[in-house]
């Protein structure tokens, strides 16, 4: 066995076990439990304690629970839901914080606060499903008019927000139109490849074999969807794409192949929810706090003025285009809506990393801006179900 340390993979996992039991105590206290684990992740890391660092075995999983973040995060991806009036609203909005989060990145990099404008502005336009979800399904309203709107508004943000990152800042050396023909290639790909998946699935035998082995010690289907993340991932690397595209195109084409009408196998998604939210995706939050530069955050109070400007420039970007729905969900609804769109945390966290990587962003321009999607993730939810607890009785869509 190789010489390796599990020590800080000890400390990091008490962390990511004790938060949401500590949470489950004080229900009163309604904070995201991602936000009290990147807080605990520097406290325990360098900056503070010193308890755990990032060592190679905290790092490689920690980038595995970023590749299933995502790919649980494109799961949730339903297209049934992009369509008619919803599709045009949100489409709409979304093209509205484009055009904020341009002006928004141009802007902070008139004032000298950011070196990429477009960087900046890509950073802004995204919204955090994972964090929205359990707030939804707090107030009851996944299936109401509302939350549909919430859920294919922060859908669109994050696959947008995911593929301009990727064609506008992968660390792939071409141009915005090579990357272009890269991309319509790797869609072709990925299309053959849900077809095949969906028409392999079809097969009576196939499926008889996959139902005696699902539930066995073979997990087929969760290796399954394991192999198929990684798959695309490298398929992703292959042409110049990040790698966070691959996760979420992956988690799109398991959710889009494996509709599971029949309810032949309802525990399938709750055990990818048990390798995820139970293991590598805490790792990646806790880690992401160890590696939070807490010391270019506080070396100059310029930084930390950052912090409030880059929370007013999300609130802005995701927060405004929700006025569109008023018309559908009343002022209580569309301030909600507002407020859960701005909410971003896991996105800001991968793509400042890249923009770190490529210099495009400084140590302490990606704290800030870190620390204000924490911000984002602390404030906006508490207050969103503020407004959807003085929205009318929840009706379902039909």
């Amino acid at each position: 066995m190789p010489d390796l340390s599990f020590t800080s993979l000890a400390v990091v996992l008490a962390v990511a076990f004790f938060t949401p039991l500590a949470l489950g105590l004080v229900p009163r206290v309604r904070v995201p439990a991602v936000v009290v684990e990147i807080v605990l992740g520097i406290v325990i890391g360098p900056a503070v304690l010193g308890w755990a660092r990032p060592d190679e075995v905290v790092k490689t999983l920690s980038v595995v629970g970023l590749a299933f973040l995502l790919f649980l995060a494109g799961l949730e991806l339903d297209l049934t839901r992009l369509r008619g009036r919803t599709l045009r609203l949100t489409g709409a909005g979304f093209g509205l914080s484009l055009l904020l989060a341009v002006a928004c990145g141009f802007g902070l990099s008139t004032a000298g606060l950011v070196r990429s404008p477009l960087l900046a502005a890509v950073i802004l336009t995204a919204t955090s499903l994972g964090l929205v979800l359990p707030v939804l399904k707090e107030a009851g309203q996944t299936s109401t008019t509302l939350g549909q709107l919430i859920i294919a508004a922060a859908s669109i943000a994050d696959f947008a927000a995911i593929v301009l990152l990727s064609l506008l800042f992968s660390r792939d050396a071409s141009g915005p139109g090579s990357k272009l023909v890269l991309l319509a290639e790797f869609a072709l790909l990925i299309a053959v490849l849900g077809v095949t998946l969906a028409l392999s699935g079809r097969s009576m035998r196939i499926s008889a074999l996959l139902v005696r082995l699902q539930d066995s010690t073979a997990e087929i289907r969760v290796r399954g969807a394991v192999l198929l993340l990684v798959l695309v991932i490298v398929l992703a690397q292959h042409f110049g794409l990040e790698t966070i595209l691959g996760a979420f195109v992956a988690g799109a084409v398991v959710g889009l192949v494996d509709r599971d009408a029949a309810g032949t196998h309802p525990n399938f998604r709750l055990k990818l929810d048990a390798i995820g939210y139970g293991f590598v995706i805490p790792v990646f939050f806790v880690t992401s706090g160890m590696e939070f530069d807490l010391q270019a955050l506080l070396h100059r109070p310029s930084t930390l003025v950052l912090v409030p400007l880059f929370l007013a420039a999300l609130l802005v970007v995701r927060g405004v285009p929700a006025v569109l729905y008023r018309s559908t969900i009343g002022t209580d609804g569309a301030a909600a809506a507002g407020l859960l769109q701005a909410t971003s945390l896991p996105f800001i966290v991968a793509s400042t990393a890249i923009g770190v990587g490529l210099g495009l962003i400084t140590p302490a321009t990606s704290a800030a801006f870190v620390a204000a999607g924490l911000a984002s993730a602390l404030v906006f939810p508490v207050a969103a179900l503020t407004f959807l607890r003085r929205t009318t009785e929840p009706v379902a869509v039909t």
